[in-house]
Order: structure tokens, then C-alpha cells, then sequence
């Protein structure tokens, strides 16, 4: 019997849990821990995801603040709205909706964001921490996969994770992560990219497959190994007779892996829920770490 790994009830009993966090911060310091969103543009898919951010800081007590800006805006504003939140006592936490319109320099403007405010862990700094095994702010994705393997006590110790994508956002960190020397990781790790030749056959060598490539249904039934564990990463809309006109789905072809595997990641309500969720304890991190509170 395959096991569909909820991120949506995993995610919901995290920021139950960080809800009662808040609180006691908020009682302890008489402050709301404050994340800042940068949206630059009108892309439709970053709107969604911004709504839905606002909607977790919400739920869970911490103030959101909302900065949208145009293409027009340049990058020179961008900075210095950016160099102005690095400043704000009341931001804990900064993220940069991804990825930025044409124009805009991106590895200039993350790295402008403050490492301890970089709640997206996007920063050289916390990459470099976490590639030598350091306390680090970890972006917000594959952290919040590394949790749900461990919610469902996947083991990945000794096993093959192949990884589809080398993006800096999910493919490389996922991969770092999964090769440190901890109970939680102690895999062998291949990541696969465009330039990989025959991915399917690397691909059914792995126990845990991680698509995060960005092609709707990428992943076929031919690609996988039976009995591995899917972590679908993907957000793709396609076209379809909805009243939206289009449906979500992800990396995986969904209805044919799923007969195949022991477990596998929904789309939506898998990964992207765990993003979210992340996200909102990262800002805690980060607001205990800047009001000299004990880490939790």
C-alpha cells in the first residue's frame, strides 16, 4: 500500500506548534517576531505564493510586511528597500519572492539581505555554513522535506537519493544536506541536471527520488524504481478545462508512479506545504536569535 506523505497535515501540526511559540516570545520579549516579503512584478505564481505566506504569518501571530514593486523600480530600489529592512528592528526575517524579472541582478540582491535575516538561506554565508556542516538559516524547502522524511521515519541513512535539478534553491541544498554526517542523513547522493545523460537509468537506481526540475510530469513510471520513496518538489500549471482554466501538478507523473512506490509526495499538498511551514519557524529562529532569546 503506497503512503501519500501529507505536507499538509505535517505543516498544519508545525505551525500549530509555532503558534504557541509565538506567544510565549511575544509574552517573554512584549515583541511580534516580523517577516518582511518582496514581491518585484506581477507574476501570477509569486502572487499565489505571497498570499499564501501572509496567510501562515497570520495563523501563527507573526506580523507580515508586504513591499511590492515594480519592473520599472530597477534594481537600485530594490537595494536600498533592502538595505532599509536590514535596518528595521521590527523585521526579523527577509524573503525575496523568486525568481526576480529580467534586469534585476539576483545573487546581488540576495546577498545584499543580511545573513541573519536571510530566512530563505540564500546567503553565501549560511550556503557556506551548511556545505561544511554548521549551524546555518537553511532554505526553506529542503528543510521542510528533511522534516517530512523524518515525520514518516524514512530512513536515509545508507541510502541512493537521486536528486533531478541542481538548482541553489533546492537540487544543491537537498543534496548537502543529505550527505552530512548525521542520524537524519548519511546518503549517498546523485543530483542530475539537463547536461546528465540517460537520467532514467541513474534515476531507477534511487531509493529516494527528488524532482525538482520544473517540468510538469517529468518523472514516468519507467524512471522509477519499485518500492522507492518520491519527493515531488514540482509547481507546474498546465492547461485544463477548469474554471481556472489551467491545474496544478508536479514533476511526477502522479497516477502512474504512485502503483509502483512505497511512498510519494502529493502535488498539491506535498512539499509546498512544508515550505510554508518552514518558513514561519525559520522567522522564529530568527527573531529569537536577534532578541537574545535561547534557540528552541
Amino acid at each position: 500500500m503506497t503512503v501519500i506523505l501529507d505536507g499538509k497535515a505535517v505543516s498544519d501540526k508545525i505551525l500549530l506548534e509555532l503558534k504557541i511559540a509565538v506567544a510565549a516570545a511575544l509574552e517573554t520579549t512584549g515583541k511580534d517576531p516580523g517577516l518582511a516579503v518582496i514581491l518585484v512584478g506581477n507574476n501570477a505564481a509569486s502572487r499565489t505564493y505571497v498570499e499564501a505566506k501572509k496567510k501562515a504569518c497570520h495563523e501563527v501571530g507573526i506580523m507580515s510586511f508586504e513591499y511590492k514593486l515594480s519592473v520599472t523600480d530597477g534594481q537600485a530600489v530594490l537595494e536600498k528597500l533592502i538595505d532599509h529592512l536590514n535596518a528595521d528592528a521590527e523585521v526579523h526575517g527577509i524573503l525575496l519572492q523568486l525568481p526576480l524579472p529580467d534586469g534585476f541582478d539576483e545573487q546581488a540582491v540576495l546577498q545584499r539581505i543580511h545573513p541573519d535575516k536571510d530566512v530563505d538561506g540564500f546567503h553565501p554565508f549560511n550556503m557556506g555554513r551548511l556545505a561544511i556542516g554548521l549551524p546555518a538559516l537553511q532554505p526553506c524547502t529542503p528543510a521542510g522535506i528533511m522534516k517530512l522524511l523524518e515525520h514518516y521515519q524514512i530512513a536515509t541513512e545508507g541510502k541512493h537519493v537521486v536528486i533531478v535539478g541542481r538548482s541553489n534553491i533546492v537540487g544543491k541544498p537537498i543534496g548537502l544536506m543529505l550527505v552530512q554526517n548525521n542520524k537524519n542523513a548519511n546518503a549517498t547522493v546523485t543530483i542530475c541536471h539537463s547536461k546528465t545523460p540517460d537520467i532514467g537509468a541513474i534515476t531507477r537506481q534511487a531509493d529516494i527520488l527528488i524532482a525538482a526540475v520544473g517540468k510538469p510530469e517529468f518523472i514516468t513510471a519507467d524512471m522509477v524504481k519499485p518500492g522507492a520513496t518520491i519527493i515531488d518538489v514540482g509547481i507546474n500549471r498546465v492547461p485544463a478545462e477548469t474554471k481556472a482554466g489551467y491545474k496544478i501538478v508536479g514533476d511526477v507523473h502522479f497516477e502512474d508512479v504512485y502503483p509502483l512506490v512505497d511512498a510519494i509526495t502529493p502535488v498539491p499538498g506535498g512539499v509546498g506545504k512544508m515550505t510554508i511551514a518552514t518558513l514561519m519557524a525559520t522567522t522564529l529562529q530568527t527573531f529569537r536569535k536577534q532578541e537574545g532569546l535561547p534557540s528552541a
